[in-house]
C-alpha cells in the first residue's frame, strides 16, 4: 500500500527493503499453516531484526545496540544529529 501520489516510487523503499531482507535472510517457502508463517515473521521481527541485525542508515549497529548507546549518551554528536 502506497502512501503517497501515484508515481511516487520512494514512498516504499524502506518497506521494500525490510520485505527483501525477510524474503532472502529468513523466510522458508513451505509452511504448514497461516499461523505457523505469522510466527515466523513474529520471530524475524523480533528476534533478529530489531535486536541483531546491523543497518546502514545505523552507523551499521543493530537497532537494538544504538538505542542503547542513544539511551547511555554513547553515541557521536554526528550520530545524534541524525537522530533527532
Amino acid at each position: 500500500m502506497s502512501m503517497s501520489r501515484k508515481g511516487d516510487p520512494w514512498d516504499n523503499a524502506m518497506m521494500e527493503s525490510f520485505f527483501g531482507s525477510l524474503k532472502t535472510e529468513w523466510i522458508d517457502t513451505g509452511y504448514a499453516t497461516e499461523a505457523q508463517a505469522r510466527m515466523e515473521v513474529f520471530k524475524y521481527i523480533e528476534m533478529f531484526y530489531n535486536p541483531t541485525r546491523r543497518h546502514s542508515a545505523l552507523d551499521y549497529l543493530s537497532p537494538a545496540e544504538y538505542e542503547r548507546r542513544y539511551e547511555a549518551r554513547q553515541l557521536t554528536p554526528m550520530a545524534q544529529a541524525a537522530w533527532c
